[in-house]
């Protein structure tokens, strides 16, 4: 599509769109104005012809077998009087013999039983209008008037004019009327466009607009909701720039040392002995670009996700399911509550599935029993009124109180990661965001006795069926 070089503005189009409309229905309006006001001026002077043919009919008498005009030349002057038309008139027999008046002087006589009858006729290069008027008493005889058109004209020319006139006015007074309008109404828009061009690349701050219009108020609110969007996306590319730096500094700086102590070793045992740690500490960093991933993927599907019934149990019995080899091969006793009751709540599959995974994992790779003892992790879930929990629950050496609240920091270490014997990593971190972006709730807690740990994920009222 070519591109317009030189686009109108908005202000000058919306003018042009209701002026041109406006202005065509008024020219159609002043031409039945028009032909209404001819018309009637035509009617009014024919009225006039008619009454001066009826007065001279009037004054015909019959006088020794013919006809006689009784008005003298000073009368009919008188009666035909008009200080700008000129008026001529005849008399005549049927027969067509003159009986007085002009002679040149002829019309067509009225049609069928018409008294009367009206036509334009040119006598002597002047355009006249005149009428026909036909009497049977005493004897059968025609009256013609005719006059010149200079007062029809002036009179019509008069009319359209002092009609014309004062709508010509008010569309005036209207177009500056709505041009001063549609600039104030547009005035917004002008800055908008001037507060957009101050800003930065980086500046994603809410626009703050008095709007005068619900569209441009409409616009704002997209605007607005756009940079919200695209400010969550940036601080999400960011936070996970950082996390990636954060994170993987201490198991690629551990690979590094292991790899240095091996090569500075001439035993193969020893060699051997590095190999398999650098193989766990590659493991433990490949696990953790994916939960980095996965962070990032969450922050970025939080504009744009759509939470739909699932069947939470049945996502739990295939997390079970997928989880029972490794569980088998630790010696733990992996289980399920609760199952056996259909239970749909409103979220969505992948992040439900994903806060399954992360807590299972951590609850097999941390919560194992003390000696002597047999490790179990149980999923359930619960039925509450107005909620439905899903939990996910070991009888490891849990956390204090104090502590619990410091696992959803991404990545914490120090006396967490002395605790559990690893980094605490992003797992929680994720089901902290998952159950947020889903509109639920996670608490942590401990087991019975105060043994074991509890993570728990509140799915809100009215949202299990």
């Amino acid at each position: 599509m070519t591109p317009i070089v030189n686009p109108p503005r908005l202000a000058a189009r919306l003018l042009r769109h209701v002026l041109v409309p406006l202005a065509l229905t008024w020219l159609a309006g002043t031409a039945v104005s028009a032909g209404i006001a001819y018309y009637f001026t035509q009617r009014a002077f024919d009225r006039s012809l008619l009454d001066d043919a009826a007065l001279i009919a009037a004054n015909v008498q019959p006088r020794g077998g013919g006809l006689e005009l009784t008005l003298t030349t000073r009368e009919v002057n008188r009666v035909l009087f008009d200080q700008v038309e000129t008026t001529y008139f005849s008399v005549k027999q049927a027969d067509g013999t003159p009986v007085a008046g002009v002679r040149d002087l002829q019309l067509s006589p009225p049609q069928g039983a018409a008294a009367h009858r009206f036509q334009d006729v040119v006598m002597h290069g002047q355009r006249l209008r005149g009428v026909v008027l036909r009497h049977n008493e005493p004897v059968p005889f025609d009256v013609v008037v005719a006059e010149t058109t200079l007062g029809r004209r002036a009179a019509f020319q008069r009319l359209v004019w002092f009609s014309l006139a004062p709508q010509l006015v008010l569309l005036l007074v209207l177009g500056w009327w709505l041009h001063r309008a549609i600039r104030n109404d547009l005035r917004p828009l002008a800055q908008l466009q001037e507060a957009l061009g101050r800003r930065s690349a980086n500046d994603l701050a809410a626009i703050h607009l008095e709007a005068t219009t619900r569209d441009v108020g409409t616009l704002v609110a997209a605007l607005n909701a756009l940079f919200a969007r695209l400010e969550r996306s940036v601080r999400a590319q960011r936070e996970f720039a950082g996390n990636v730096a954060h994170e993987l500094r201490t198991p690629l700086a551990g690979i590094r040392a292991l790899a240095d102590y091996g090569l500075s070793q001439n035993d193969p045992q020893s060699w051997r002995e590095q190999l398999e740690r650098i193989a766990t500490s590659q493991a433990r960093a490949s696990r953790l670009v994916d939960q980095l991933l996965d962070l990032a993927l969450a922050l970025e599907a939080e504009a744009g996700l759509k939470l739909e019934p699932v069947s939470l149990d049945g996502l739990v019995r295939d997390a079970v399911l997928r989880f029972l080899p490794r569980a088998d091969a630790a010696g733990v006793d992996l289980g399920a509550v609760g199952i056996d009751t259909p239970c749909t709540v409103r979220a969505d599959p992948t992040l439900v599935d994903g806060i399954l995974t992360n807590l299972l994992d951590n609850a097999l790779r941390y919560g194992a029993a003390a000696e002597g003892q047999a490790s179990t992790v149980t999923v359930s879930i619960d039925h509450r009124p107005g909620e439905v929990v899903l939990s996910v629950q070991d009888n490891g050496p849990g956390l204090p109180g104090e502590l619990q609240a410091q696992l959803v920091h991404r990545g914490a270490q120090g006396q967490l990661g002395q605790l559990l014997g690893q980094g605490a990593g992003l797992g929680l971190a994720l089901v902290s965001q998952y159950a947020t972006l889903m509109d639920a709730q996670m608490t942590l807690g401990t087991g019975p006795n105060g043994r074991g740990w509890l993570c728990a994920i509140h799915f809100k009222e009215g949202v299990a069926h």
